[in-house]
């Protein structure tokens, strides 16, 4: 996984995120919404800019007390849970 990042300051990021489709972005801006301090996250696979497909723009906002970077490894943190809950609760199930 490529990231990019497009656009940074304290309370917004802005990365392209290489190779992944609606599947991998819908978890992530999901964990995100989750996550305290962040105020909105969202992807985008078309900018307007762009003239054309690309991989996907994800956008984290939050508030003036919580880094966006902090944010987003929140989220991702989040993610990885959710899959060890997942994987755990399958094994157990097996």
């Amino acid at each position: 996984m490529d990231l990019r990042v497009i656009d940074k300051s304290d309370t917004e990021l802005s990365l392209e995120i290489a190779g992944e489709d609606h599947t991998f972005m819908n978890v992530i801006k999901g964990a995100l919404l989750e996550t305290e301090g962040v105020t909105a996250a969202t992807y985008d696979v078309n900018p307007e800019q762009s003239g054309g497909q690309t991989d996907p723009v994800l956008t984290v906002k939050t508030e003036e007390a919580v880094d966006a970077l902090d944010a987003l490894e929140d989220g991702t943190d989040r993610v990885i849970e959710k899959a060890d809950d997942f994987t755990a609760a399958f094994e157990s199930a097996a």
